[in-house]
């Protein structure tokens, strides 16, 4: 009897997934299956804090799946080898995906596709996580865009995004392997992705639903609220102006067409600016993940090559790990890196400015930064953080001019002038009036450091090296 086996990667979800759609609309017995691949040359294990988010992530999907009738089964090495096992245990004559965008990922699914093809099993791959694919946006010449504008001019100038598709009912029953047994799965506790001695996630926990119903229930409480205010909202570190989807959209949990479609359900006729703004942001992640599919390296290698030769400088590791724990001395920094270490994130603006001050200020390899991201964010993005890293740094597409330094004072000042968030994750300038939190060297709080290094030294440090590069 003919089977269905359906491997899920970072698609979650059973809403708008066209992989378990197509198994749903066959009929035939199913294995729907995710394997944890740590193995496969060029796959970048998780970090400790997208381990986390992916346990939970999996418990709920486990349950959604069961409810519709069928089950998540659990496997663990290379992807190619699991996988191509698991089609001749169960039989199948069919093996379904959703696309991927990463090189060594795009390596192993033309693998399967070969083989395949080879053993008489019919290999579908669908478009699921991105609704504009890199192949799909292209310059007048035919090459990648490099500027994120006229990416997304040519984006909103194409077709229309598809509408998401219903997540069934119900999904077939288990297929059985020999002995008409279901497959063996493994536990999930045994994989070990939550954190042991110590355990750091109870304020992840705190702040986070993974799964399904988390997404959508992040989505609908930005829809009745913080959208309306975007293009002001998103910058405020102390408010909830921002959509927090981030984690729900690199795990797959939620879609972008399911996003974007909702934002046309809610406003069904001339969107406000602020919309424009916050489609411009899932415009701007559609941007990362084609410049990872044309540039495989990016987490690696400069994407400006002049920057080979740039002078960086290796911060001691005093300085280092005042950056990590938040004790930089500047409470924007250090509010945000201490936010980031307890939530398993942080707001946007704040990293734009903790990054700065790591790659300008100390001059460090913007590697060590995207790195120290990676373990700790929950949504470490394999495309969206080493682009917006080399962002910072000026090493990448699209960059930030290098003249551009993020003063982490007169941020926090602009952008939390009461000083709310500051005192939300630097609980010593609590007693500080809101003038002086943004400046604590002046009042000398008690258990609070002194500026790491002087901003306008730092700052012209960093202009110097620039500036020799620039010279050639």
């Amino acid at each position: 009897m003919s089977s269905t086996l359906v491997w899920l990667r970072d698609d979650l979800r059973l809403d708008d997934n066209p992989a378990l759609a197509e198994a749903a609309a066959a009929g035939s017995p199913l294995t729907v299956v995710y394997v944890l691949d740590e193995e496969s040359p060029g796959v970048r294990p998780l970090g400790g804090a997208a381990r986390w988010w992916l346990h939970h992530s999996l418990e709920a999907l486990a349950a959604d799946l069961t409810a519709a009738g069928s089950r998540l089964l659990l496997r663990r090495g290379p992807a190619g080898q699991v996988i191509r096992e698991l089609a001749e245990e169960t039989g199948a004559d069919r093996l379904l995906w959703n696309r991927r965008y990463g090189g060594p990922e795009r390596t192993i699914d033309a693998g399967l596709k070969e083989w395949a093809g080879g053993h008489g099993i019919s290999a579908e791959s669908f478009q699921a996580s991105l609704m504009f694919e890199p192949w799909t946006v292209r310059t007048g010449s035919g090459g990648p865009y490099k500027v994120f504008t006229p990416f997304w001019r040519a984006c909103l100038d194409a077709a229309e995004p598809r509408q998401p598709l219903e997540a069934p009912d119900r999904l077939p029953g288990p297929a059985k392997a020999g002995g008409g047994k279901l497959p063996a799965s493994e536990v999930l506790a045994g994989w070990g992705l939550l954190p042991r001695r110590p355990d750091w996630s109870a304020g992840l926990a705190e702040e986070w639903t993974p799964g399904e119903a988390g997404a959508h229930a992040r989505l609908e409480d930005f829809l009745d609220g913080p959208v309306s205010d975007y293009g002001t909202g998103r910058n405020i570190p102390g408010e909830e102006g921002t959509s927090r989807l981030s984690p729900h959209l690199r795990f797959g949990e939620i879609s972008p067409f399911r996003v974007w479609q909702a934002l046309r359900e809610r406003f069904p006729h001339r969107a406000p600016a602020d919309v424009g703004i916050f489609r411009s942001e899932l415009g701007w992640r559609e941007f990362c993940w084609q410049l990872l599919y044309e540039n495989p390296e990016l987490a690696t290698r400069n994407y400006r090559p002049e920057f080979d030769r740039f002078g960086w400088r290796t911060p001691s590791d005093d300085e280092l790990q005042a950056w990590h724990q938040g004790r930089t001395g500047y409470p924007l920094v250090d509010a945000g890196m201490r936010q980031l270490w307890q939530t398993g994130w942080m707001h946007n603006r704040v990293r734009m400015a903790a990054a700065s001050f790591l790659v300008k200020n100390l001059l460090a390899d913007w590697r060590s930064g995207e790195a120290w991201f990676w373990d700790t964010l929950v949504d470490a993005d394999a495309a969206s953080n080493p682009a917006n890293w080399q962002w910072v740094a000026g090493s990448g597409a699209d960059a930030s001019p290098y003249f551009r330094i993020f003063n982490p004072v007169t941020q926090s000042k602009k952008f939390d002038p009461a000083g709310r968030y500051l005192r939300r994750f630097i609980p010593e300038l609590a007693g500080l009036e809101d003038k002086a939190v943004h400046e604590p060297w002046k009042a000398a709080p008690e258990g609070y450091p002194e500026p790491l290094v002087g901003l306008p030294e730092s700052r012209a440090r960093a202009l110097e090296t620039y500036q020799r590069l620039k010279d050639g």
